[in-house]
Parts: structure tokens; sequence; C-alpha cells
């Protein structure tokens, strides 16, 4: 047994690997694979450790993608990419705007590799543009057998649309094929607006902005408000002060420090929401999409995500505050609602149907589970899909009645992976 520790980022799970391995290429991590089979040994692929799940934690043989980091093609015109597994985010987008070209829709964080991101169903917000795995257009994926192979809508369609959000149980994910536009720019609006005209205005909110988010503050009425929307431009990024002062220092070293203190001292939880809440200003800018899509996040934090039916959410949110309005629980972070369109990914948490994601997140070292699952049991009420990478308790019989292709993914995975030579304790929970 290894003396290598692999810890998630939040520190939520941790796993001592019988081996590990760093392959420089796809035949290398077929080769892993192969040698993995002879010694019975089970395989997982990790990226950055952003998922708050056991979901890439194994006792076998842990391979790491950070050698599997070059952007293999950019074709501007035919608007795609093809991508290496563990090439983290930020770096595609810095390779991306050298070609003129950009992800339609990413999330708020860009550290992770691109297959993990993928992988767990990573998302942004957006009215007509959603999470990453829609965005993808083929896969490069070594199977259990140690065979290559490539799927795309056109080729081994089934293994595609199964692997997309495929949480490494299908293969291990080698390159990506994704979409790509012309590079554009993105108008951000914030402001601080009440939670009561949020909900009685998102269908308008929604329908009137490109992506549509915000920030409910637990404990109070507010809201921070976020529209970004697609413009021509002339860029007018923050300034360098400004974006210090708002985004770093603010953002996370204060942030962070509020937070150790409410750690320690709970009751000052509702009192420093308020002035938190009521503290923020309107600003706005216009920059590259990449930069006005994802922020710095240094806090650590513990965090639960669940996607609902859209036509839900003004309820749902409206239950949420009335369970933290029943004082049992001290919630220091603010709560994150985004929105994503219908996709056909049949293991996407946006599957068939319009959806809005209710993120709720608890500071590192504070007991959480009370309230994840005081909200949790409101999620689910309404055929909520828990996010693969986050905080859940889900099992396989209640997954297979909000997901209406899972059986199809399954039997699936059944074919490429009869032996489970990719499966581990999150997917023995969440499959079968």
């Amino acid at each position: 047994m290894t003396d290598v520790l692999w810890n998630t980022w939040a520190g939520t799970h941790q796993a001592r690997p019988r081996r590990t391995a760093a392959p420089n290429s796809t035949d290398e991590v077929a080769a892993a694979v192969a040698s993995a089979a002879e010694e019975d040994l089970r395989v997982r692929m990790v990226g950055s450790g952003h998922s708050f799940t056991d979901v890439a934690v194994t006792d076998g043989l842990l391979l790491s993608p950070a050698s599997l980091a070059a952007v293999r093609s950019v074709d501007p015109d035919a608007g795609t990419v093809t991508v290496e597994a563990g090439l983290p985010l930020c770096d595609l987008n810095d390779a991306l705007a050298e070609h003129g070209v950009a992800l339609a829709n990413m999330g708020d964080i860009a550290v992770q590799t691109v297959a993990g991101a993928v992988q767990t169903g990573t998302h942004g917000t957006g009215r007509d543009s959603g999470g990453l795995a829609s965005q993808v257009l083929g896969l490069e994926m070594v199977l259990a057998d140690g065979s290559v192979v490539k799927c795309s809508a056109d080729r081994e369609p089934d293994l595609f649309h199964a692997a997309r959000v495929g949480l490494g149980a299908f293969g291990v994910v080698t390159a990506l094929t994704m979409a790509v536009r012309p590079a554009f720019l993105l108008h951000a609006r914030e402001e601080p607006m009440p939670l009561d005209e949020v909900l009685e205005r998102l269908p308008e909110l929604r329908a009137d902005n490109d992506h549509f988010e915000f920030f409910w503050f637990p404990h109070t009425g507010n809201t921070n408000t976020k529209r970004n929307n697609i413009t021509e431009g002339p860029a007018r990024p923050l300034s360098t002060l400004q974006a210090w002062w708002d985004d770093d220092f603010l953002s996370n070293t204060v942030f962070d420090r509020v937070n150790r203190l409410c750690r320690s001292f709970p009751s000052l939880v509702p009192g420093v929401n308020r002035i938190s809440s009521r503290a923020l200003s309107a600003r706005a800018y216009t920059d590259v999409s990449h930069k006005v899509f994802a922020s710095v996040r240094d806090v650590r934090f513990v965090e639960m995500e669940y996607a609902i039916p859209a036509e839900h959410a003004a309820d749902v949110l409206r239950e949420a505050r009335s369970i933290v309005d029943r004082g049992d629980h001290r919630v220091s972070f603010p709560v994150e609602v985004r929105f994503a369109p219908a996709d056909d990914v049949w293991l996407s948490t946006a599957h068939g149907r319009d959806t809005a994601y209710v993120a709720v997140h608890m500071y590192r070292g504070v007991p959480y589970e009370a309230y994840f699952a005081d909200l949790e049991a409101v999620f689910t009420s309404v055929g909520g899909r828990p996010h693969w990478g986050k905080m859940h308790t889900r099992e396989r019989a209640y997954l297979e009645e909000v997901y209406p292709r899972m059986g199809d993914a399954l039997a699936v995975r059944d074919r490429v992976d009869p032996h489970r030579r990719f499966g581990n304790a999150y997917l023995d929970r969440v499959f079968g």
C-alpha cells in the first residue's frame, strides 16, 4: 500500500491508493488500465479534487492526468477544439483566446480539469447555453479492456450519450472535442435586490438576460443579482485596484476571516449577513467572457447543489428561507441560484427539462449535515437531481426515478465495463 494520500479540495474525502501513475499519453493510460486488470485493481482518474463527493476515490490504481494537458487542435472555422483530459479550464480559456474563440458558457470556477468538470456535470448559468457536457462533440476513452475508442453522436452514440456526464464509470476519458464560438464580450451588471422582488420577477429576469443568477444571504431578505449579457463592447474591465479590492480582498481574504469568526461564534451569523448584504453596491463592467464567467474562490467550503425543475425555483427558495428563519441553522454562506436550458445528455442534471440550480454551502469545519438534510428534503420533494460532484445522500433507487435514461446508461456500462474496473464506493451507491 502506497503512502501517497490524495485529498479533495475541501478535505471531504481522501484516498490511499495501492498504486499511482501519471501517464503521458493515451497509450500509456491503456497500458496502465491493462496492468491494473492483471492485478485486479480498480482504476480511477482524478482531476483537481474540486468534487465534494468521493467520486474519484479508489484504493486501487489512481491515475493523474497532469501530463495529459495538451491542446491537440483548434479549428475556428469548424468551431471545435480537441483538448486532453487534464488541461485546467483556465488554461483552455487562454489557449482559445489566442485563436479568437471561446466556450459559449462555463461555471464560476475555472481551476478544474476539463475532463473532471465535464464528467461531473459542471455548469454555469444561461438562458440558451447549457453546461459543459452539452458543449462536448466527441470523447476519446480507454475502456476496461484497454481498448481506445472515440465516440460522438454519430459514432458509438449510446456510449457518447452515457459517458458525457459519465463520472468515469464508462472508461477513462483521455481527450474531448468541444464546440467553441467566436470570442465575445460580456457586459456584467451586479445589483442588490430584495429576495421577494427577485422571486416575483424570475420569469422576466431569466428571459431578458443571456446569463442570470443571484445569491441570497440567509437570515436576510437580501440578494445580489448578476446579469451577464453579450455585447459588442467596447471592453471596460474593472480597474486592477477595484478587481483586487472586490474579488480578492473582500470576497476571499475578508470573507474567510469573517467565516472563521462565525465558526467560533455562530450567534454572530445573522447580524454579519445583514451587514454584508447591505454593504453591497451595484457595479458594471465589460470584459472577455471567461473573465466574467469565472472568479477566484480561495475560501474553503462544503457544498450541496440540486437541479430542480425551473418552474419550482421560487417556491423552493421561499421554503428554504422559511427553514433558515426557523432558527435551527446558522448559515454564513450565500445560497447560489443559477439556470440552464434542457439538454439531451443522459446523466446531465438538466436532461430533458429547463433547470434551476440551488447551491448551498457551509464554511469548512462548520457542521453542515442538518442544514443540508433539511434542504435536501425540499429539493427531492420536487424531483431534484443532485450534482454528481457535490454532497448528497441519494442512491440508485431515487436516481432512477429522476433520470429517465439512467437504465439505458447503465446498460451501456454493463457492456463496456462488466467487471466494474472503474467502480468505487460512490458509483456502487449511485449506480448500484
